[in-house]
């Protein structure tokens, strides 16, 4: 952390100082410049997908507590939610009922997406709106991108544009439950020789709503520019670290009763029968993330863009694990003081060690009546699994940091791709987008159980999507589209399935995304309608079962479909009143769907497995009814007041459809206001007042579920649920200038 805030103080004041001296500069050419590798990726206004955008104004008006799930779900089809209750620490979000690992996630035009899992672990970039420009979210299978298919959806995001002037900025942020934030950042401005610097540091700690939630998390951002002619190079630096306790376990329903802010993590008992709690039982994550991007104009229609990434990430889970057997870790009993033990407490790491290289180029043409983009893209990742003993209760000779797994994940993903939008008279518009995907995946060693996972696949996919977009007249548009969409299973699927022995039964996944909609743009009233049919084959549906880490566990299912009807509208009657709402209604089905039901005998030993078949049943975690509405108040330029409500219906946490596998719907409000005030001449303080879950609800907004049963009969079921937090406060201060 020293290290890191003297770092922050050896490059502000050295390139503050330099900006103040510099000129003027012409600023439309560069702005155009720094965001072209970008907007290749991007749906524009006359694209036949359902898209929404999020601009750096509302991003600065969020209270500083959200990460990027919690700031979208206000968005139609967004469901978000923290594992620790108030979002600081893990967060998640789905959209049209599909998880993170359908959904789509581009930073800068590069995939943030995990190789292997296809996850967004949103808490590795803490502050990640602090550093972007703008944020765009395709709903449905949208526009080719790079890295995992979308299935959901896909977010496409970039960072802060180049500043024409020099600027400096202090952000304190505090609130409930020990939160604590802050992010100083600076930047000289383009300079007269077309050199750019801008730095981002932020620093949360927080100890959450739930026990052991706690949050201590930093993240660096710089950026180096240089913009000449027709020319552009910048390098992103971007470093997140976090260090979280462990909130993935859930809490029971009955434990909910008596206390909903429990978490069983890191529980142990003493030798009398006390209770404790493990100080250390932690998530440790750090992040390196490199960008190197190259815009070139070649003339005013031509322009392209390329990029080079590298991410190095590695960290580990420390977990305290009470009455282990020593076989289970390749160990023999350990004798003490003449007595053998076969079980012990133990303390264990669980690390992920990992590389990323990605490289991608794109060549973007446009003229009157046409755009066309090609696009190429390979990226590569290298991860290693491994797991050590740090501690045993019971030790005659265990090696310091003994290693009882390593495995390894190898996955080249190599695309390439083509869109079109073509004007075919005054109104009608035609859009081609063709893409090409070839993924080799690669598993060896053995895992945390001994089991090998020698596996090597190749996937080939082509994804065509095409669709005609009609301009009735200035205000009025229509637009339809037919995309396809294919992607391959994630490395907890196919781990789960070689354990079962049935890999060679596990399927990559193909949908087709019909999309119908309209658009109504005027002065004062924006309005959008979209219908949409995602039929499925083969989808990986959640099974409502976690594994050890937090992985959902998935499996096939022959044909499944989403559909359903997304509104929303935005009114600004006034300059002093805006009014935001939107609807999405939705059907998520199964055609048919068989549940194993694990049965054990008296001594928890598996024995068999029992079916049990459903037919048209709802898909687990898909509500069928979300909407928002949102009042903002501008009595001055200076000054905002806005009130919003939220409401997400009932949810199943399995695939079974019955009462007691659901979470009830519920409604939530959050108010905020914030004040400007100018002290001098360009400088300003800020004034932020956030509250969240205003009406002081106790609502869970997430969970699982594991159903079993007993040869004598006899039924058992535990499940993890995730409690929100209540009412609750986050202030903030910002200086700028």
């Amino acid at each position: 952390m020293r290290k890191l805030t003297l770092f922050c103080g050896v490059f502000l004041l050295p390139f503050l100082s330099l900006a103040q001296n510099l000129g003027q500069i012409e600023q439309k050419t560069e702005t155009k410049l720094d965001s072209v590798v970008v907007e290749a990726y991007r749906a524009g206004k006359n694209t036949p997908v359902s898209h929404s955008a999020i601009d750096i104004s509302t991003l600065r008006r969020q209270s500083p507590v959200h990460s990027v799930p919690m700031v979208l779900s206000l968005m139609p089809s967004v469901v978000s939610s923290t594992e620790g209750g108030n979002g600081l620490g893990y967060s998640s979000l789905r959209i049209r009922g599909s998880e993170g690992s359908r959904i789509n996630v581009t930073l800068n035009g590069i995939a943030l997406n995990d190789g292997e899992s296809q996850q967004v672990f949103w808490v590795n970039i803490p502050s990640l709106t602090s550093l972007l420009q703008d944020i765009q979210v395709q709903r449905g299978v949208g526009t080719s991108v790079n890295g995992s298919g979308a299935f959901g959806a896909s977010i496409n995001m970039r960072t802060l544009f180049a500043s024409p002037e020099p600027y400096g900025s202090a952000e304190f942020g505090f609130g409930s439950y020990n939160t604590f934030l802050t992010t100083i950042g600076a930047g000289s401005g383009l300079t007269k020789k077309g050199l750019s610097f801008d730095i981002r540091f932020s620093h949360n700690t927080g100890d959450g709503y739930i026990r052991n939630a706690k949050s201590n998390l930093n993240s660096l951002f710089t950026s180096l520019g240089w913009y000449k002619g027709e020319s552009s190079f910048k390098i992103n630096y971007i470093m997140g670290d976090q260090k979280s306790g462990i909130t993935w376990e859930g809490i029971s329903l009955e434990q909910m009763k008596t206390d909903r802010r429990f978490n069983p993590a890191g529980l142990y008992y003493d030798i009398a029968g006390n209770p404790h709690y493990y100080h250390n039982e932690t998530d440790n994550y750090t992040q390196h993330h490199i960008q190197g991007h190259f815009t070139h104009r070649f003339s005013k229609n031509l322009i392209s863009g390329s990029t080079i990434h590298f991410t190095k990430g590695d960290g580990f889970y420390e977990n305290y694990k009470p009455n282990r057997r020593f076989s289970s870790y390749a160990l023999s009993n350990q004798v003490i003081d003449g007595k053998s033990y076969s079980r012990s407490d133990v303390i264990q790491r669980q690390y992920l060690d990992n590389n990323y290289t990605a490289f991608t180029s794109n060549l973007s043409y446009n003229k009157t009546g046409l755009t066309s983009v090609a696009g190429i893209s390979y990226s590569f990742y290298d991860g290693d699994h491994f797991g050590n003993i740090i501690w045993s209760m019971y030790n005659e000779m265990i090696p310091d940091n003994y290693r009882w797994y390593l495995n390894r994940g190898k996955k080249g993903d190599l695309s390439a791709f083509v869109k079109t939008e073509k004007s075919l008279n005054s109104s009608l518009i035609a859009f081609v987008d063709l893409q090409y995907r070839r993924v080799k995946y690669t598993l060896s060693g053995e895992d945390k159980d001994f089991a090998s996972l020698g596996w090597s696949g190749i996937y080939n996919f082509f994804n065509p999507k095409g669709g005609l977009t009609l301009n009735i007249n200035s205000e009025n548009q229509l637009y339809a589209s037919l995309s396809v969409g294919r992607k391959e299973p994630g490395r907890s699927d196919i781990k789960e399935s070689i354990k079962a022995l049935s890999h060679k039964e596990i399927k990559p996944e193909r949908v087709l995304d019909y999309e119908i909609g309209y658009r109504l743009n005027r002065e004062k009233l924006h309005f959008t309608a979209n219908i949409y049919l995602m039929e499925y084959k083969d989808q990986l549906i959640p099974t409502g079962k976690l594994s050890e880490t937090g992985y959902v566990i998935k499996e096939n299912v022959d044909k499944s479909y989403r559909r359903g009807i997304e509104l929303s509208a935005a009114l600004r009657p006034s300059p002093y009143v805006g009014i935001d709402a939107n609807l999405s209604l939705s059907t998520n089905r199964i055609e048919e769907y068989t549940q194993y039901i694990d049965q054990f005998d008296a001594g928890w030993q598996l024995v068999s497995q029992r079916a049990v078949r459903f037919e048209n049943s709802k898909i687990a975690l898909s509500p069928s009814v979300t909407s928002m509405a949102m009042v903002s108040l501008y009595p001055c330029k200076t000054t905002t007041l806005t009130l919003n409500g939220r409401y997400v219906g009932k949810q199943y946490l399995d695939n079974t459809t019955r009462e007691e596998s659901s979470i009830p719907s519920y409604f939530i409000m959050a108010i905020s206001a914030s004040k400007s005030y100018e002290i001098k001449s360009g400088r300003f303080i800020d004034l932020q007042l956030f509250v969240d879950n205003l009406l002081n609800n106790k609502f869970v907004s997430n969970g699982w579920i594991y159903s079993a049963e007993f040869l004598s009969g006899e039924s058992y079921r535990t499940e993890g649920l995730y409690p929100q937090a209540e009412i609750n406060f986050t202030g903030k201060i910002s200086f700028r200038f």
